[in-house]
């Protein structure tokens, strides 16, 4: 069953928590958190203390970060108890060790990749990743139009992945919708992040509904 992951940085901000409250009550797998720096990505959002302060909401959470030096954020991060901390293979001159202290400090490490990064950017690191994002969009705001190459990327990520004894979930940021969710399940994806789908609809708990429908529609 394909996981859903409500984007908070599609939430109004204004009430985060209230936000957050709904997602867990229309059974979101996920929160997810984009942290940006206003470096790595052209936005700047929020940090750690966001994170602490809604890991008590009842879903477990999924940090993203899209910052140059993530290596500075993550004690902080971990503080917050997040089952992933995710950090991009662009943004690390020591991607290995990023992953490894992310780990030593109890969390699932994970590693993102821009849509122009080759897949093969992280063949050397995919024995120690729990997760790996695929990007949708190029990183930085909420409600951009979703790459179709993305699907093809998806496959040959499962495919790279598919030798190793516990081959990372996948997950797709950016761009995900109803119109592509199925695509992106059968291509190998275990998790869509999804935020405009999701707090852009009046009902939120309808809309996480429907693409986890979507998304599991035909599979086996």
């Amino acid at each position: 069953m394909v996981k859903i992951a409500p984007s908070m940085l599609a939430a109004d901000w204004g009430a985060l928590r209230a936000e957050a409250l709904k997602a867990a009550a229309g059974t979101a797998d996920y929160l997810h958190l984009d942290m940006m720096d206003g470096h790595f990505v052209p936005n700047l959002t929020y940090g750690p203390g966001v994170a602490g302060s809604l890991r008590d909401v009842g879903v477990p959470l999924d940090i993203h970060l899209m910052v140059e030096r993530p290596e500075d954020l993550l004690d902080g991060c971990a503080a917050a108890a997040p089952a992933f901390i995710t950090v991009h293979v662009e943004a690390c001159r020591h991607l290995h060790r990023v992953l490894q202290r992310i780990a030593d400090l109890g969390c699932i490490p994970g590693v993102a990749l821009n849509p122009a990064t080759p897949v093969g950017a992280v063949s050397e690191v995919l024995a120690m990743v729990g997760l790996v994002v695929v990007m949708g969009v190029n990183p930085g705001f909420g409600g951009q139009r979703f790459i179709p190459a993305t699907v093809e990327r998806v496959v040959a990520m499962r495919t790279a992945s598919s030798g190793l004894a516990r081959p990372p979930l996948i997950e797709v940021d950016g761009g995900v919708t109803e119109a592509n969710a199925n695509a992106l399940a059968q291509a190998g994806a275990d998790i869509l992040v999804a935020g405009t789908a999701v707090f852009g609809a009046g009902d939120v708990a309808a809309a996480i509904a429907g693409l986890r429908r979507v998304a599991g529609a035909g599979s086996s």
